[in-house]
């Protein structure tokens, strides 16, 4: 891969902000499901499927576009989507039915998942080997600015101003993200190609492979709530459209501060141990949710906990693959991305399932378990330590 480009001033952070425009694509449905149910006539799990649908669209087309769009210049590939990402989000601010919102959803998002996994491999050129950890933790912080600012706002200006002003908010501020990038991010930008043979290495490659299930583990566990975490709240606690948007900023505030902390202490701890540590966070998080069902203060406080670690580990699965496989990284932290999507879909849709047949209190209990194991298959990937022979 090209490395030869030192970083220009905010170019690190033009690459975190498109991933808090992308973060607020995916994740606004979730922020204001009651009035998107209530303004396009549809039942709450069907607004649910924009999440599952869309998650489907963007864990086929990151490998995808990945592969196909590896010989094109970063700045003008991230440039576009981002501004794409904008389009689709002020478009959807004017759908008339549920079938159009969901039809611009999967066009937007088919292109949006070139973002992510991208926007890693770029920060990873424009950074020494040294800085190479933090600063791909330090760009995705925009997803957990997604979830600490946006999805709150989101929440908050959908249930005063209407879920059409929400995406015209996500537009306007992709618009202002893709003039950033465009300035600061240098043109001639460019990873190693990605080929059909990559695929297959990274298949043979263990590492990636557990990696991979690890991320795909942890997503489905959190969606099974996340998606579907306002209607929750509302039916086991009785909170309002204020009090639920309080509980999305204390999940996102406390992701921002798990990643801050995260993207400090990696370089000296190593993405596996710090990995471990915030995944033990977030297990925590997940079963105090669900021994606490019903209770609004205490079910806070379990998402406050679930929340710082929810983003760091998904930002220190982005470090393992790159350290795992450092030629082939462009291609796994694309399948990192779309294995990310896919944990989605499958959260989203068994919760949505559970929520349908008015399982309310078995969902925490299903999160739970895809968490376990996911921390199974992480203890699974402990480095081996090498012992020094004595000369």
């Amino acid at each position: 891969m090209t490395s030869a480009f030192a970083s220009p001033r905010f170019a690190p952070t033009a690459l975190m902000l498109g991933n808090l425009v992308t973060g607020c694509s995916v994740l606004a449905p979730a922020g204001m499901i009651p009035e998107l149910a209530a303004g396009l006539s549809v039942e709450i799990p069907t607004v649910g499927l924009l999440i599952t649908f869309g998650a489907v669209v963007l864990c086929i087309c990151s490998p995808l576009t990945a592969w196909l769009t590896s010989r094109f210049d970063r700045r003008s590939l991230l440039a576009v989507t981002l501004l794409v990402l904008a389009l689709g989000n002020l478009a959807s601010a004017f759908a008339p039915d549920y079938a159009t919102l969901l039809a611009l959803r999967l066009v937007m998002l088919a292109v949006g998942a070139l973002y992510t996994p991208q926007a890693a491999g770029t920060a990873a050129l424009i950074s020494p080997v040294e800085k190479r950890g933090s600063t791909i933790a330090y760009v995705f912080l925009g997803w957990s600015l997604a979830a600490a600012v946006g999805l709150p706002l989101i929440t908050f200006i959908g249930s005063h101003s209407g879920w059409r002003t929400s995406y015209l908010a996500v537009g306007a501020v992709g618009a202002l993200s893709f003039l950033l990038l465009t300035w600061r991010l240098p043109s001639g930008l460019k990873g190693a190609p990605v080929e059909l043979k990559t695929w297959t290495e990274l298949g043979r490659n263990r590492m990636v492979v557990l990696l991979l299930l690890i991320t795909t583990l942890q997503m489905s566990g959190q969606f099974v709530i996340f998606t579907f975490m306002g209607p929750l709240l509302k039916r086991l606690t009785g909170a309002d459209a204020n009090q639920i948007g309080l509980v999305f900023a204390v999940y996102g505030a406390c992701g921002f501060l798990g990643v801050v902390v995260a993207t400090r202490i990696v370089d000296g701890w190593g993405a596996y141990r710090t990995s471990l540590l915030f995944t033990c966070l977030m297990l925590a998080g997940v079963v105090a949710w669900t021994m606490s069902a019903g209770v609004y203060p205490l079910m806070a406080v379990a998402v406050a906990i679930w929340g710082l670690g929810f983003a760091s580990t998904n930002s220190m699965q982005q470090v393992r693959l790159v350290t795992a496989a450092p030629p082939l990284a462009s291609a796994s932290v694309s399948l990192n991305t779309s294995v990310l999507y896919i944990g989605q879909a499958i959260g989203s849709a068994v919760g949505g399932s559970l929520f349908a047949r008015d399982l309310l209190g078995v969902t925490g209990y299903v999160a739970t378990a895809f968490v376990v194991l996911a921390m199974l298959v992480i203890l699974a990937t402990r480095p081996r330590e090498r012992i020094a022979v004595p000369a």
